[in-house]
């Protein structure tokens, strides 16, 4: 599995609004244990700098732009941006992340687990080294 963009797609209009949904067993590809929310972030701030053993996410910018760039321990690369919140970027585990965030910007994650410290690889050496 790779990191992909999910088209989540929208129902509205611009008189009334929008509202986006995202599913278990529809869109998302995993069951929802928990959601927790970045925001007011600064600018200069990029963050993430780490991977996750069985974690699987979406995340989707509800607000502003999200810019993630993502490595797998062969070294390919791969980079996404989030401007839209009817979109989601599905990420299964095994990729470094680096993520920035404009000002606005409001990021929220949907996650398969709930949070363990021990699913983290915080040192970019010894993900590597997990080939």
């Amino acid at each position: 599995m790779i990191p992909q963009i999910i088209e989540l797609g929208s129902i509205g209009t611009d008189q009334y609004g929008f509202i986006t949904v995202a599913q278990v067993n529809d869109l998302v590809p995993f069951e929802i244990k928990r959601v927790y929310w970045t925001y007011n972030t600064p600018p200069e701030v990029i963050r993430g700098h780490h991977a996750h053993k069985h974690l699987y996410q979406l995340i989707i910018a509800v607000r502003g732009k999200v810019t993630f760039r993502m490595e797998d321990t062969d070294g390919q690369k791969h980079e996404f941006r989030l401007e839209r919140p009817s979109q989601g970027l599905f990420i299964p585990p095994g990729f470094w992340r680096t993520i920035e965030l404009s000002e606005d910007a409001i990021l929220i994650s949907l996650a398969s687990a709930e949070y363990n410290e021990d699913d983290y690889i915080r040192d970019y050496e010894t993900f590597k080294k997990g080939k």
